[in-house]
């Protein structure tokens, strides 16, 4: 008999092309099948052919069960933000490298909380709105993205978020019950801090649109916007000069943290209502 077809992967494709080859190479090496790894990785045979031959995208999970199971010193943990990073739209993915790198960020955000703070289910129902055909992959990247905050050195982060963002009911009330409870949960942690621009600010600098303002310890600093197709990123210091001096009265304006935490708990009773999963938890 014939020996099926296998697709031969230019592992210099493309950071998934990279993860299919190496995962092959690893499982070969070992002497498993796929339906033999994939009872290791509790996932299906066909599961593991579609990433070795990258038409599929692995989750973090994915990757770092792989490297419970071969030899391979963490590589797959470490090439898979690589793989989805791919996963953002062509023109964000500079961003997300600037973003990565940067050791102070602040951003003025006037639709939506800032994709760094956001929770999974308010993340897929922001992205779900133009209906992509890669939703999960992209939720997957935002996710992605946000394990900065979680390195030992994270970068400093100040967050100015319209009021407009609390009251508008994305995905429904559970979610954004649970989206303000985890923004209330950066009060704990020293290197996220959250103020709100209240409407009663009325006229205000950052009428123009959400920007961020991206600082480094070597590189030049960086402003970045947003149009409808595409992002702009700047290291003009003039221009970076007059975003600062926007974003600092914007600062001036809007509600200290801690008021900004009032209003957040506020919004969460007056307009989603109680705990959504008080119930299920029952009283201890």
């Amino acid at each position: 008999m014939a020996a099926a077809h296998v697709r031969q992967l230019d592992a210099s494709a493309s950071p998934l092309d990279h993860f299919g080859s190496e995962l092959r190479y690893w499982r070969e090496a070992a002497g498993l099948s796929q339906p033999q790894l994939g009872a290791k990785l509790f996932c299906t045979a066909s599961l593991i052919g579609q990433v070795e031959t990258a038409h599929k995208v692995p989750t973090r999970e994915f990757a770092e069960r792989l490297d419970t199971v071969f030899p391979s010193g963490g590589a797959f943990g470490r090439l898979i933000g690589l793989v989805l990073r791919t996963q953002l739209p062509s023109w964000f993915q500079q961003y997300a490298g600037l973003e990565a790198q940067a050791t102070y960020i602040s951003t003025y955000q006037a639709q939506v909380v800032y994709g760094l703070l956001q929770t999974e289910e308010y993340a897929r129902a922001v992205m779900e709105a133009p209906n992509p055909p890669n939703l999960d992959e992209l939720v997957a990247a935002r996710m992605e993205r946000q394990r900065i905050l979680d390195r030992d050195d994270p970068p400093q982060v100040w967050v100015v978020l319209d009021e407009a963002a609390l009251r508008r009911p994305i995905g429904g009330p559970n979610v954004m019950w649970n989206q303000l409870a985890y923004l209330l949960g950066f009060r704990n942690r020293r290197h996220v801090s959250v103020q709100v621009l209240p409407f009663a600010a009325g006229q205000h600098t950052g009428l123009t649109g959400t920007f961020n303002l991206l600082r480094f310890e070597e590189n030049p600093d960086v402003l970045y916007t947003e149009d409808f197709a595409q992002g702009h990123a700047t290291a003009n210091p003039g221009t970076f000069k007059e975003g600062s001096f926007r974003y600092a009265r914007l600062q001036a304006a809007a509600l200290s943290v801690e008021d900004s935490a009032a209003l957040i708990s506020r919004v969460m009773e007056e307009q989603y209502g109680e705990d959504p999963d008080a119930g299920e938890r029952g009283v201890a």
